[in-house]
């Protein structure tokens, strides 16, 4: 892209600058991996805050809101790299040689993901690359709330409970890049690996289920799984947008459909699921008949009101156009090229 070309263009003379000088440090670039949390910006880590407000550069995915890029430095450059199904504005390998090419010419480069970058994040994959072909860049990696923990403890579902629930399995929905559904055959199935592996006493986790929810379904039942095991598919989670549609395991692909739920969505499925002081059901009994009315759909965050109160605490106003008082205003940026 010529943007990006004119820019690494400025870095690399400011770079050989730099070695002219000796009096500058020769240290060589800094790459940071940083989680963002699972969508609400009051989950951000002080160390992801701190290093969005010193980045050049900034590559950042979808699932990183525009409430929290606007946290970023203005005078950075923003580089979407997004991926949904069925489209990806840079393949892997692109976003691999972007990372290299800009810690190359010495820029401090962060990588926004949302959630973990080492849950399902592809963290891993770009901290080796890196690594692998150039050995003088510094890799950090900052750890972000997963969807998992994040989406869980807002809604009152622990992962682990006594006597419920004594193990937690998360596993993704999508298949590798550049595999398809005929290949499944030859690779690992996450759906036949979800269900060799589930039992009754552990609380399954699924991200971006939803394009394989009605294939897990099936298979759990075949498996033994009760029929009214509860569970809940969260769209948006942790985010005023969100929306939860509570059912059973029987039940849930059917009530994802009819709620027209997208991308992202994260499936919990397990008994801890009526633990949720938003479980519109009674307690669990694996012998109950099925749950009346099939399915319930929820509409925002159970935190309510003080849902903003991190922008007090920071002292940040987003939305405001005067900016006298703010002491770490950061102007409204419209950044997304593909909101959600």
């Amino acid at each position: 892209d010529d943007s990006l070309a004119a820019m690494l263009a400025v870095l690399r003379a400011r770079a050989a600058e730099d070695a002219k000088d000796c009096s500058k440090s020769e240290d060589g670039a800094k790459v940071y991996l940083v989680g963002t949390g699972p969508g609400d910006p009051g989950l951000l880590t002080l160390r992801a805050y701190q290093l969005m407000r010193s980045a050049d550069v900034v590559l950042y995915d979808r699932l990183v809101s525009n409430e929290i890029l606007n946290l970023v430095r203005p005078e950075a450059t923003l580089v979407y790299v997004g991926k949904r199904a069925g489209f990806h504005t840079r393949t892997q390998s692109e976003i691999h040689e972007l990372l290299l090419a800009f810690a190359d010419v010495r820029a401090t480069v962060l990588r926004l993901k949302g959630g973990d970058p080492l849950v399902f994040g592809r963290g891993g994959e770009e901290m080796d690359f890196l690594r692998d072909n150039n050995k003088n860049v510094a890799v950090e990696v900052v750890p972000g709330v997963t969807a998992a923990a994040g989406v869980g403890s807002e809604l009152g579902i622990p992962l682990t409970h006594r006597g419920m629930a004594t193990s937690v399995r998360l596993l993704t929905g999508h298949l590798r890049e550049g595999f398809s559904a005929k290949d499944t055959a030859k690779a690992s199935d996450p759906v036949d690996f979800a269900v060799t592996s589930a039992d009754v006493d552990t609380t399954l986790v699924v991200y971006m289920g939803l394009g394989t929810l009605p294939s897990l379904s099936e298979k759990l039942l075949a498996s033994g799984f009760p029929a009214n095991m509860p569970a809940v598919a969260v769209e948006r989670g942790t985010t005023v947008d969100e929306r939860r549609v509570f059912s059973s395991i029987a039940d849930l692909p059917e009530a994802a459909k009819a709620c027209e739920l997208v991308s992202p969505t994260l499936l919990i499925i397990g008994r801890t699921v009526t633990l949720s002081p938003h479980w519109p059901y009674g307690d669990y009994d694996e012998s109950a008949s099925p749950y009346e009315p099939k399915w319930v759909e929820q509409c925002g965050t159970p935190r309510g009101s003080d849902y903003d109160d991190w922008k007090v605490w920071l002292d940040v106003d987003l939305a405001a156009g005067d900016a006298s008082d703010a002491q770490h205003f950061v102007p409204t940026r419209e950044i997304h090229v593909d909101a959600f």
